[in-house]
């Protein structure tokens, strides 16, 4: 994701919320996914404004998820199978994640029919998160998930971090009254960031009532291979939920 700045001449720069765009060279499967069923897929910001965020989904939807920086689509597979009755959107500027999770939505879905686990309709995004924010309508959203966004470390990286104050003014105009915010990290500098710009925010509460609140998963939470690694490594993961208020 990208941030739009000035610098000391007043010419404006770009500043990404995100590291790579691409990795290891994709397999030939992999690269004719991306080139043949991404298209089918993919939004445009730049179409005019939806109406209704049901008429970017080809079947009927009871409410609609967004995921920002899925990685490699675990949780966003996952999620498909739990909310069947949804619409999904998901963004991430990493070809080679896009990559894997349309992977594994075609065995998913190779697999539907003999299984009674029916995923969700999902539509994708691979750039900037913020021109699709600003495109989607307003309340149209039941929730959005932020995991494990990068932490961007070093201190005078921070102002890349993707929760900020024109972000979240964003997602409360996306968010149904009630609609969720939910952020997961092992960073605890980012932590508690978003902590201190949510409770800033007077658009979002905080629904921890007590520790497990935030130190267990969401009810169907599937574990990816990155907090894998950042349990081994000893880093604690954190799972914060913030409620759009009326």
């Amino acid at each position: 994701m990208t941030v739009r700045a000035q610098n000391e001449n007043g010419a404006e720069t770009r500043r990404a919320f995100y590291g790579r765009r691409k990795g290891p060279a994709l397999r030939t499967h992999q690269a004719g996914l991306i080139e043949h069923v991404l298209p089918k897929l993919i939004l445009d910001p730049t179409a005019d404004r939806p109406d209704h965020i049901g008429t970017l989904f080809a079947q009927p939807i009871a409410g609609a998820w967004l995921e920002i920086g899925f990685g490699g689509g675990e949780h966003l597979a996952a999620h498909r199978v739990l909310r069947p009755e949804f619409g999904f959107i998901g963004v991430e500027p990493f070809i080679n994640g896009m990559a894997k999770f349309l992977a594994a939505s075609e065995s998913a879905e190779a697999g539907e029919s003999r299984s009674e686990r029916r995923q969700a309709p999902v539509r994708l995004y691979n750039d900037d998160a913020t021109p699709l924010l600003d495109w989607l309508p307003d309340g149209c959203l039941d929730g959005i998930d932020l995991l494990y966004p990068d932490p961007w470390h070093k201190k005078r990286h921070w102002k890349r971090r993707f929760v900020n104050p024109a972000n979240l003014n964003r997602f409360a105009r996306l968010l149904k009254p009630g609609g969720v915010f939910r952020f997961a990290s092992d960073i605890e500098s980012y932590v508690n960031w978003t902590l201190h710009h949510l409770q800033d925010h007077d658009g979002f509460s905080w629904t921890a009532q007590g520790a497990p609140d935030w130190r267990e998963p969401w009810h169907g939470w599937v574990r990816t291979r990155y907090e894998a690694k950042a349990i081994r490594e000893g880093r604690t993961p954190c799972y914060l939920t913030f409620r759009r208020n009326p």
